[in-house]
């Protein structure tokens, strides 16, 4: 399992990429490797408003169909609209190219109430 140490996770198996007030928001590759392959992802619309813990999005798998929170309050700015022709892109680079959304972040006190990568280890169960 990957936990990119440069990240914050949500207990919901959502990271967080914060820079300069925007936050890139993707699941986890312990998420995606739950879920097994992924064949649609249903976006947030650009300039959709949330509050943390908001259900934002959705991906389906062959598996089960899961929901993907915003880990911090904020408007959408941006999707990766690559996922609606290519959903796999998060099973095979779940903390790069398989990126969900981009939210313009309100309070960026909200990411400090995150966990860090070893706390996120500890949550996800051993293989």
């Amino acid at each position: 399992m990957s936990v990119p140490q440069d990240l914050f996770y949500a207990k919901t198996h959502e990271w967080v990429d914060l820079n300069d007030g925007i936050a890139t928001v993707g699941i986890t590759d312990f998420a995606q490797s739950q879920l097994s392959d992924l064949t649609f992802v249903e976006l947030p619309e650009v300039g959709t408003m949330f509050e943390a813990g908001d259900e934002a999005a959705v991906v389906e798998s062959v598996k089960a169909a899961a929901d993907v929170y915003a880990p911090v309050g904020g408007e959408v700015i941006e999707v990766n609209m690559d996922l609606e022709d290519n959903p796999e892109l998060i099973n095979n680079d779940s903390f790069g190219k398989g990126w969900i959304f981009k939210i313009k972040v309100n309070n960026e006190a909200e990411v400090d109430d995150m966990m860090d990568a070893d706390s996120y280890e500890e949550l996800c169960p051993a293989d």
